[in-house]
């Protein structure tokens, strides 16, 4: 009679071992989601803040005389501006239009990159440096 209720035992423990471990596996599943996530968020970010460092070389090193053409308004007609233009659409997913100020009292240059994420979180980078030539 003994024999007869341990009969199953050995099936129902497979079938914890097998549940426990598909818990487990679907937890791995989604951290890889999450980390996958962060790090495109992440990259996104960096090519932001690298976006924004090459637009303030370009103004850096191009002649004073340009420098209005670096704003908002006239950035598409002035040929290095709108190949940073191009960069920026390229490397940045749902990137808007960026704005770029000048303050031509204080020599304040601000950008400011918009983009959205494939997720459809929107997010915004403003980089300001200041430039007297």
């Amino acid at each position: 009679m003994n024999k007869h209720k341990t009969q199953g035992v050995a099936i129902l423990e497979a079938l914890v071992a097998i549940l426990i471990f598909s818990i487990g596996i679907l937890g791995l599943i989604g951290l890889q989601a999450a980390m996958t996530q962060a790090q495109t968020t992440g990259k996104i970010r960096s090519d932001a803040v690298n976006l924004a460092e090459d637009l303030f070389a370009l103004i850096q090193t191009d002649h004073q005389s340009n420098l209005t053409q670096y704003q908002t308004a006239n950035c598409a007609t002035y040929s290095r501006c709108a190949d940073w233009l191009a960069k920026v659409s390229r490397l940045l997913p749902g990137a808007g239009t960026p704005a770029i100020a000048r303050n031509a009292t204080s020599g304040l240059v601000t950008v400011t990159l918009n983009w959205a994420e494939p997720n459809g979180q929107a997010h915004q980078y403003v980089a300001s440096m200041t430039w007297n030539p």
